[in-house]
């Protein structure tokens, strides 16, 4: 049981690391969001400087929620079978 969940945590490390370390231009911007936002800036308007970065804090958001719930269930679960086994 203990070699299993090394196992999996050795590949979720591979690959977060990997994910960090391949990092590349990101543009979550739909096409008209990404001409409004060029057109702003070209115009002298600064509307558009943090359009890009707010669409992915809000795309990470549920990730991290969801992480996070995850952890806090992990972390009962664990405290639970520890509680089983003492008072067994």
């Amino acid at each position: 049981m203990k070699y299993h969940i090394t196992k999996w945590l050795s590949i979720i490390a591979l690959a977060f690391t990997l994910s960090i370390t391949t990092t590349s231009e990101v543009q979550a911007q739909c096409p008209m969001c990404r001409m409004s936002a060029e057109s702003n800036l070209k115009n002298g308007g600064t509307d558009g400087r943090g359009l890009n970065n707010g669409i992915l804090y809000m795309l990470a958001t549920p990730y991290l929620l969801v992480g996070l719930v995850g952890f806090l269930w992990w972390r009962n679960r664990r405290k639970e079978e520890e509680g089983e086994e003492i008072g067994a």
